[in-house]
């Protein structure tokens, strides 16, 4: 039986001996890169059609489709990654988690912004002084109710 781990791999293998990209493999099965690379690695549940879709791409076998589409149960290590890219991201949330709840909560109330009903992308800006990074999030505004 097959888990996401070994799909994700799986996955992997076949997209680096194809020679394509996240950009180009969401292109061809009609998604987001981020969601497409997020289910790829067993974070996200696809759609059916779109696990089909990508089994397609990436010749999958029915077994591997079939757990693409299965519930994740989104677990990833506690500790602080010590990959430079992903830390980083962990230091902006550490810095700013609190600056960004606080305005949240000025903007729209007591709440917080939703990752299930969620859009991300990522994106290069050309700058003079570097070329920048674009991470671009929106997330549906979700109230705490009281009781």
């Amino acid at each position: 039986m097959l888990t996401k781990d070994d799909v994700a791999l799986m996955i992997l293998e076949t997209k680096k001996a194809a020679g394509l990209t996240w950009e180009g493999i969401a292109e061809r099965i009609g998604m987001s890169p981020v969601f497409t690379h997020s289910a790829a690695m067993g974070m996200n549940a696809f759609p059916p059609a779109k696990a089909a879709a990508l089994g397609q791409v990436l010749n999958l076998s029915a077994e591997a489709v079939e757990v693409l589409s299965e519930s994740p149960n989104k677990v990833w290590p506690q500790t602080v990654p010590t990959d430079p890219c992903i830390y980083r991201f962990y230091e902006i949330v550490g810095v700013y988690g609190p600056t960004l709840k606080a305005l949240i909560h000025e903007k729209f109330g007591d709440g917080i912004m939703s990752a299930i009903d969620f859009e991300m992308s990522v994106s290069r800006v050309e700058n003079p002084k570097g070329d920048r990074v674009k991470v671009e999030m929106s997330g549906k505004y979700l109230q705490y109710n009281a009781w």
